[in-house]
């Protein structure tokens, strides 16, 4: 029963597919495959989203007026752009993605923090919990920031120290996977 649990419960949430390819092909057209690669860059090839969930999703926008094929350049290459009704969908899928977040966005700061399935991860990262669950709850401030208030130069600095901080630990973490 718990292992029936975990795969129902263990996937992307539901709707998160629809809104992500809503959400790219709002920017360009795109075909399947673009969406699918552009999904396992994003998150890290964490996530690959089968052809068999982003096909019949394309080929369902389609069918209820929501997309539309776009002329290609690629031959035998479908790309997909967002009609009037899917703009209009998008924007409503807007409202979704956020309310969304909001119902997500407590449970970073507590998995940051601290709560952890495996205790060896309490030995080896004790001290990166409380400054990485600082690092979080100030992104997760600015957005109640009054926009009027936040300028270029916020966020120029914000980009800067992230992307050291970034490099930093990506160059630690690469160190650590040449011992393997």
């Amino acid at each position: 029963m718990t292992e029936r649990w975990i795969q129902r419960t263990g996937g992307v949430p539901r709707g998160l597919l629809r809104f992500l390819v809503l959400n790219m092909l709002a920017k360009k057209p795109m075909s399947g495959v673009e969406i699918v690669e552009v999904i396992k860059k994003e998150t890290g090839e964490r996530w690959t989203p089968s052809s068999g969930s982003v096909y019949p999703l394309l080929a369902r926008l389609q069918n209820r007026g929501f997309t539309s094929e776009v002329p290609s350049e690629d031959s035998g290459m479908k790309r997909y752009g967002l009609t009037s009704k899917g703009k209009k969908l998008f924007e409503k899928q807007i409202s979704f993605g956020q309310k969304l977040m909001d119902k997500l966005e407590f449970l970073v700061p507590m998995l940051i923090g601290g709560f952890q399935f495996d205790p060896n991860d309490e030995k080896l990262l004790s001290g990166t919990r409380q400054p990485a669950k600082r690092v979080v709850m100030s992104l997760l401030d600015l957005r109640s920031v009054k926009k009027e208030l936040f300028t270029e130069q916020d966020g120029k600095e914000i980009e800067k120290i992230l992307t050291k901080c970034a490099d930093e630990l990506e160059e630690i973490v690469k160190k650590i996977k040449e011992k393997q």
